[in-house]
């Protein structure tokens, strides 16, 4: 049978409209005509049950289902219309109708992420109520909505062997629904194609068989999905009745969608971390979580830079050697191997372990743990979630004709052989990807204070604000009450805050017992909390009377932001140098809990007969004296009180208004020395610009002269310069003189040689060998004469040719 839960084609239905007609009248929430409070009969004097008949669409619907009618109703809800703190509901209101008849009670409703489709938990059945329907032919109001079954032959096969624990919707997937079973079994359901079957089956075997003598220990009680965080995406907390605590990882519901970078970043943690690993344990456990990753999300291996993918969808996988391994339980951090911490249940818890809550604030993963005697201990997972098999452990793989994986089983057991403990003090090789489960750092047991005749077999279901994650409320017998963490490890650190750790803070929201007597309590049939996008939160609360409660909680006042917690230790550190008292070291003005205002108490219920008792009979004297005795104790006093406190604190406001004033008249002293100096500051100010502006023309000038732009000569050409200077010092010179010389010789020879004309022709006739040999000589000196010449010409246009050609270079700018 296949569910299909596609929007599309109910966005198709012209009649679906997220914003009512106008023909509606918007009245406050409390007022609602559905919300009109009637007489019920519980069937007997024991308190009814605590149920949950109350979602909200995270959007602008509520739903609430009626246990008399048998129907759902779809408010359509204004938040800050027209106050910022009012609540507005459409009326009429929607009625969506099964279109089968259910033959169970219905305990709780969860609606999916996107609002198309609601659980109805009971505890003999279990359906889903498809919530976009057709109308009615009788009314226009009624919606008929398709109802199915989930998983009829495991669960409610005319038998009630096997019992649903805990139903809840996958964070990451709008048509997965996880079920915990009595025969401890997590299943998941594939709502879009197959209600009958389980997508995937998970048996749980928390200890071996024989090895343990503690019936609770095997039993289990509720799960919790992991959240945003690294591997605690694919986790699945699981809690058992003697308080210990189980994961499985990786747990990952076909076709659904998840963050690119959120994978990419787990996927490149194995890479570096654990193959790199000198230890072959942690090699072998990040190769099988590499592996899973690439055939979960074949991506990372086709596109590994992602390119503009932003979401990435996970496919069906399954090892076909190893079985997802059971990890734990997890047992709380030590310093050292002689602490024996045996159990993760304290001394300070009463009872039994009833509900589970995965809260992810910032950078820390926080278990709640409620138990049946009023108590929630408070966890921290002090190292990051990381995925186990059993390797040899081989699961159970249902395939279609294409094998393609349709549906997958598994036995989930421990790990053979005694794992050591993560100790805190430990380095980070010893511990990463070596299958140790997280331990746990206690952060605090906060017990509610539940009277003693409510303690007993009390279940508490426990939701996180939609607005601020530190606060977590608690529905329970009595009311509801509000927690608050002001101290996370990991967060705190990061943000560079007081380490020393801060006490949760609890606070009575809604008191449901009648003043005075908690025999009989009246629980809640309906809890929600709402949020908008301006930071105002309410939490509306449904009696088993079908009265509506609309209560705002204050955020602004309740946590302290990084900024004003910095600003406030620097001035303690000052105060502490010059000897002052800091704001904190001063005693309060006004107590928090005068601040906080009277306690909101429910008057007791009172009869229809009521208003015809006279103020002078004896019940009408007793119902007047029982109205005084509230309004007495819960406004007389509190005024008795704040009178007190004002007429005592009269003469501290007095005195730190004169500290204040004095502190104002320095402040106004030093602005005055501040703009007496200002005037010189300007003149100093002046005299640095007209300083710059003349050092500016300056440079200009500079520029503009005719070797500024020239480049100095490198060192082969300097060199080169210093040759050819050498060259025209000396030897050009010594070339010039001899030149010279022999012109002076030649010529005073010719010269002598015309006066001489007879004598030597005298002397040719006497002296001809001796003639012909000066004449001879007088021939090679004219031919060496000559060569010298023209070897002087060709050394003189060189040299011509060289300086030209340095004289062009240094004009270049070189």
């Amino acid at each position: 049978m296949r569910y299909n839960f596609d929007l599309n084609e109910a966005d198709s239905d012209p009649r679906r409209s997220l914003i009512p007609k106008l023909d509606v009248d918007w009245v406050p929430l409390t007022t609602h005509p559905v919300f009109t409070p009637s007489a019920v009969d519980y069937g007997g004097s024991a308190a009814p049950p605590l149920r949950n008949l109350l979602a909200w669409d995270g959007a602008s619907r509520l739903y609430f289902w009626d246990s008399t009618k048998l129907c759902l109703h779809r408010i359509s809800i204004r938040l800050g219309e027209p106050e910022p703190t009012s609540v507005l509901a459409a009326s009429p209101s929607k009625v969506l109708q099964p279109d089968v008849q259910l033959d169970f009670v219905v305990h709780k409703i969860s609606i999916n992420k996107n609002g198309s489709a609601l659980a109805l938990v009971g505890p003999g059945g279990l359906c889903i109520m498809h919530l976009y329907g057709h109308s009615s032919t009788r009314d226009n109001n009624t919606i008929i909505c398709r109802t199915v079954r989930v998983g009829p032959q495991i669960y409610y096969g005319g038998h009630d062997v096997i019992r649903t624990l805990q139903v809840s919707w996958h964070p990451y997937s709008n048509f997965h629904l996880g079920i915990l079973s009595s025969d401890s079994v997590f299943r998941l359901f594939n709502l879009s194609s197959d209600i009958v079957q389980p997508e995937q089956e998970y048996y749980i075997q928390p200890v071996e068989p024989g090895q343990s003598n503690n019936a609770t220990s095997i039993c289990p009680v509720g799960f919790s999905f992991g959240g945003d965080h690294l591997w605690d995406k694919f986790s699945v907390f699981v809690l058992f009745s003697d308080g210990s605590i189980y994961i499985l990882c990786p747990v990952v519901p076909f076709k659904s969608v998840y963050v690119w970078e959120s994978i990419l970043e787990i996927y490149n943690d194995a890479q570096s971390s654990g193959l790199k690993s000198a230890n072959p344990t942690a090699v072998s456990n990040s190769s099988l979580a590499i592996s899973w990753l690439e055939e979960t999300f074949p991506n990372l291996v086709r596109a590994p830079d992602g390119g503009d993918m932003s979401v990435i969808v996970a496919h069906p996988c399954a090892l076909f050697d190893a079985s997802i391994a059971l990890q734990g339980p997890l047992w709380r951090a030590c310093n050292n191997g002689n602490e024996e911490d045996i159990s993760i249940k304290g001394a300070e818890c009463e009872g039994g372990a009833v509900s589970l809550l995965y809260n992810l604030i910032s950078k820390d993963s926080v278990l709640v743990t409620a138990w049946s005697g009023g108590q929630l201990q408070i966890d921290a997972l002090a190292d990051e979630v990381q995925p186990v098999w059993n390797v040899g452990s081989s699961p159970r793989v249902r395939v279609d004709p294409n094998d393609n994986i349709l549906g997958l089983g598994m036995i989930c057991e421990l790990i053979t052989g005694k794992l050591s403990k993560v100790k805190l003090d430990q380095p980070l090789d010893h511990t990463v990807w070596l299958g140790l489960p997280p331990p746990l750092l206690r952060l605090a047991i906060v017990d509610l204070a539940l009277p003693k005749k409510m303690e007993r077999d009390s279940l508490i279901t426990m939701f996180v604000d939609k607005l601020m994650d530190q606060r977590i409320f608690a529905l329970h017998n009595g009311g509801i009450d509000s927690i608050i963490l002001h101290f996370l490890p990991f967060t705190s650190q990061s943000r560079g805050q007081d380490p020393i750790m801060r006490t949760p803070s609890v606070h009575s929201v809604l008191n449901t017992c009648c003043q005075g007597d908690t025999s009989n309590p009246f629980p809640l049939c309906g809890f929600a909390s709402l949020s908008d996008s301006f930071g105002y939160s309410w939490i509306v609360g449904v009696t088993f009377s079908q009265e509506c409660i609309v209560l705002e909680m204050k955020t602004w006042n309740l946590l302290v932001p990084v900024q004003v917690s910095n600003f406030l230790n620097e001035g303690q550190s000052a105060a502490a140098v010059t000897g002052e008292k800091s704001e904190s070291e001063r005693s309060e003005i006004i107590s928090k809990d005068l601040l906080g205002g009277p306690k909101v108490v429910l008057l007791p219920q009172s009869s229809s007969n009521m208003r015809s008792v006279t103020a002078d009979s004896i019940e009408g004297r007793s119902m007047l004296h029982q109205y005084f005795k509230l309004f007495h104790e819960n406004y007389v006093e509190y005024a008795h009180s704040v009178y007190y406190e004002l007429k005592q604190h009269g003469p501290r406001l007095k005195r730190l208004n004169d500290d204040q004033q004095t502190r104002l008249r320095e402040a106004q002293q030093k602005l005055l020395k501040v703009e007496g100096k200002q005037q010189v500051l300007d003149d100093r100010i002046e005299s640095a610009i007209k300083l710059h502006n003349v050092l500016e023309e300056r440079i200009h000038r500079l520029k503009n002269l005719p070797g500024a732009h020239k480049k100095p000569l490198s060192k082969a050409e300097r060199e080169f310069k210093s040759t050819l200077d050498h060259f025209t010092g000396v030897e050009l010179d010594a070339l010039r003189i001899s030149m010279d010389t022999v012109t002076a010789r030649l010529r005073r020879f010719k010269n002598s040689s015309k006066n001489n004309n007879n004598g030597v022709n005298q002397q040719q006739k006497m002296y001809r060998r001796s003639t012909y040999v000066q004449g001879s000589q007088i021939s090679q000196l004219k031919s060496s004469l000559e060569k010298l010449s023209l070897l002087n010409a060709e050394n003189t246009k060189k040299v011509k040719l060289v300086e030209s050609a340095i004289k062009s270079k240094e004009r270049n700018g070189y």
